[in-house]
């Protein structure tokens, strides 16, 4: 379980390099285990190993593609090989997947401001000191309540992650997810559908030199400055 959470937490730093291909599809690199892989996009482990029909969360390999978006049910729920490399795609083929990667980007901002934002905790927010992590921290009062940012589902509430403690990741929709680290006690299960300001822990120092909580928005695996989606106050 050491040798997992350092990996898992190896990933995590380099999420801002995880992406998957339009079609659903994650190539498998070196470090990635099923557990940062699902945190990363967004979903559960389990989840992604039912679709991928895997019966050990450590089958996984280098190199190996699997399905990390629900398939639709005309879609084969098996892991795949990637085929033997293709002919450069055309000028026009290429062009197109670019406008379509910028399409994308530019509609994040508008796809976070459609949800419904609030404070998961009061205090005032400071970029993290960790330089690793992209997200803020909010000081706080042990025990003080921490709440969801936005309504979403519980893709993760556990201690796995080292130099996160107690985490708390809910997703929001298809491309956003919020996490809640270094709190004292969580008060949701994996799977759980919460509210928006509905308490999930409380704010604590777990792995942590003071309390406080850490909060983070990622949109495809990759942060976001969370203060901008924020309401102000």
């Amino acid at each position: 379980m050491r040798r997992l959470a350092a990996i898992a937490l190896v990933s995590l730093v380099a999420a801002c390099a995880t992406t998957a291909d339009p079609d659903g599809f994650y190539t498998v690199r070196k470090g990635d285990t099923l557990f940062s892989i699902g945190r990363n996009f967004g979903y559960s482990h389990r989840d992604i190993a039912r679709w991928n029909k895997l019966s050990d969360v450590d089958e996984i390999t280098v190199g190996q593609v699997l399905r990390i978006r629900p398939p639709a049910s005309s879609a084969p729920t098996t892991a795949k090989t990637r085929p033997a490399a293709k002919p450069t795609p055309s000028a026009t083929a290429a062009a197109k997947a670019r406008e379509r990667e910028a399409a994308n980007e530019a509609a994040a901002p508008a796809e976070a401001d459609r949800l419904d934002w609030v404070w998961p905790t009061a205090g005032k927010a400071v970029a993290s000191a960790d330089r690793n992590k992209k997200g803020v921290d909010i000081a706080g009062s042990s025990g003080q309540s921490v709440q969801a940012a936005a309504a979403g589902k519980v893709t993760y509430a556990g201690r796995g992650i080292r130099g996160y403690g107690n985490m708390v990741i809910v997703k929001h929709s298809s491309t956003l997810l919020s996490v809640y680290a270094h709190n004292k006690t969580i008060a949701v299960k994996e799977g759980q559908m919460v509210s928006k300001g509905q308490q999930i822990a409380t704010m604590g120092d777990t792995d942590s030199n003071s309390v406080k909580l850490y909060f983070e928005v990622r949109r495809n695996g990759k942060p976001i400055n969370p203060v901008s989606v924020l309401p102000a106050r």
